[in-house]
């Protein structure tokens, strides 16, 4: 992905008439790249996010929740919460835990 600069930089130098095999050997950039930056109408970089992907731990986090909600004022450890996790059926590893329980 180019920044902002280097695709204004490679339009002006074809608005100047250059050809994309000059506008390639002045910048240092691949003829295939510069054609694409030219064949895009928008200036800004496009990012597309990620979908978020499903955590081992889903189907599991209404039971963390009504143990926590159970034990509150006090705490339970991480590591007694992932032994009863893993009698229920949890394949994930205890790091996912405790990574969830520090939200």
């Amino acid at each position: 992905m180019l920044t902002q600069e280097w695709i204004v930089t490679i339009k002006v130098l074809k608005q100047q008439g250059k050809s994309i095999k000059r506008i390639a050997r002045e910048t240092g950039l691949a003829r295939n790249t510069v054609k694409k930056y030219l064949q895009r109408t928008d200036t800004k970089p496009v990012y597309q996010r990620k979908a978020p992907r499903a955590s081992k731990l889903d189907p599991f986090k209404d039971y963390i929740q009504s143990r926590i909600d159970t034990a509150h004022p006090d705490w339970i450890p991480a590591s007694v919460l992932y032994e009863e996790l893993l009698a229920l059926g949890y394949q994930g590893k205890r790091r996912i835990l405790s990574g969830y329980l520090a939200l």
